[in-house]
């Protein structure tokens, strides 16, 4: 069965819950409500002992725009307890496998919570995107401490200080996803996968991924961004950021 809440769709396929972007008119930009649904279907999944492992898709060919900007500035995050930084926080500290199938463009979040996915399969037309920086804003998700851990400094600052895109072969290459495929064969090897995690002892599975993540230092990182993300949100790079991307014109940052 199919359900769909507040542009979020899941299903099961077996043990695996899928979870689908599914707001394709606005290119899956994340909204203050879908953020608040996926909070709640993560929270069910990881009390349903029925299921095994998350995977995560889009129903287009965008994964998503990121946060739609309107609705953000309507509804910014003031605090931990905001819906934006329950979701993250919620894939970090999640004990169950997490697998991203991404297809098109991920940008902001589309990248970020790839970080904390244990399984990430994208498009041959993938395209991600931190455009933080551009946006007068600091990284999320911890992305500025597992960055660099994956990647090294400098490559990691092209992605979040220059604000530059990578495509599917330069994810590959950079070690943040695990294979590049046609479009139609993303979600069925990441359910592939899922099914193989099925088969393996749960305990050992949750014990195994909790020894391979830093949580500590995540939770520390993520706390510092989230300082840093709402104090920058009152500021005036943040209102000509985002007052240029409205007016479709480049930002000026020159009197800063």
């Amino acid at each position: 069965m199919t359900t769909l809440i507040d542009d979020i769709e899941t299903s099961r396929d077996g043990a695996t819950l899928i979870i689908r972007f599914a707001r394709p008119a606005k290119k899956n930009a994340l909204t203050l409500a879908m953020y608040s649904r996926l909070n709640v279907v993560l929270a069910e999944a990881a009390a349903d002992k029925t299921v095994r492992a998350v995977v995560f898709g889009s129903t287009s060919e965008t994964f998503t725009a990121g946060n739609d900007l309107g609705d953000f500035m309507q509804n910014p995050p003031s605090g931990e307890d905001s819906p934006v930084f329950r979701f993250i926080n919620g894939l970090a500290t999640f004990e169950k496998p997490l697998l991203a199938a991404v297809d098109g463009k991920g940008i902001g979040l589309g990248l970020t919570m790839l970080l904390h996915c244990d399984f990430v399969y994208v498009s041959d037309r993938a395209s991600l995107v931190a455009p933080f920086v551009n946006l007068g804003l600091v990284p999320e998700a911890a992305s500025s401490l597992l960055l660099p851990r994956l990647m090294g400094h400098v490559r990691a600052a092209e992605i979040l200080l220059l604000g530059e895109p990578i495509d599917a072969k330069q994810a590959l290459a950079l070690g943040l996803v695990n294979a590049v495929l046609p479009p139609d064969q993303v979600m069925p090897k990441a359910l592939e996968t899922a099914r193989r995690l099925a088969e393996r002892a749960p305990t050992a599975l949750k014990l195994s991924k909790a020894l391979m993540k830093d949580r500590a230092a995540v939770s520390e990182r993520m706390a510092q961004e989230g300082a840093h993300f709402v104090g920058q949100l009152a500021s005036p790079e943040v209102a000509e950021a985002i007052g240029a991307f409205f007016e479709k014109r480049k930002p000026d940052f020159s009197a800063f």
